[in-house]
């Protein structure tokens, strides 16, 4: 991963990413520094949190699905990194998996059905998601819910398609 830019964000910029992340997934950041690091080549962007790569922003499903013609002021939105999400669990979002899933889920398989055991009422399609392990409550990957999070439970079908999980390049990101 290339670093494209890295810049401080301005305080409005805080308010944005703090006030969007503890209104979709009830997370209160605190720190004291925030800063934005492009990535060349990346679907997302990072938001180092006092230095750590706590939030990514990633393109919008309205915008996936369009094509890019060169416009850079495309929607973003903000999420939680794996790491940023074990640092300050959501509350809301989150899918979690039963053991059978975890060594699928970390190495970056979209989640199916059968290994959800509990799935946030409130996800709807489309939206970003954390997806937890039972034991311990650990987020292993984030990812693009396909349906409604009361319709993620069941026997059969892909549910959850993965963007980011425990050791791809953007957990391993160190700058």
């Amino acid at each position: 991963m290339e670093v494209k830019s890295r810049h401080h964000l301005r305080s409005d910029e805080v308010a944005d990413v703090e006030d969007r992340l503890a209104d979709q997934l009830g997370v209160d950041l605190d720190a004291d520094t925030y800063e934005l690091v492009e990535l060349d080549g990346s679907a997302f962007d990072v938001v180092l949190v006092d230095g750590e790569p706590a939030v990514l922003y990633y393109e919008s499903e309205a915008n996936a699905s369009e094509e890019s013609n060169g416009d850079e002021s495309r929607d973003r939105e903000p999420f939680l990194t794996v790491r940023g999400a074990n640092d300050y669990p959501p509350k809301t979002r989150v899918v979690t998996v039963d053991a059978g899933a975890v060594s699928f889920v970390s190495d970056g398989a979209d989640v199916m059905r059968p290994g959800i055991v509990e799935a946030d009422d409130a996800i709807a399609a489309g939206d970003l998601v954390a997806i937890a392990e039972e034991s311990h409550g650990k987020v292993l990957a984030v990812g693009r819910a396909k349906t409604g999070g009361g319709d993620m439970v069941g026997d059969e079908g892909k549910v959850v398609e993965s963007i980011h999980h425990v050791g791809d390049d953007l957990y391993e990101f160190n700058i």
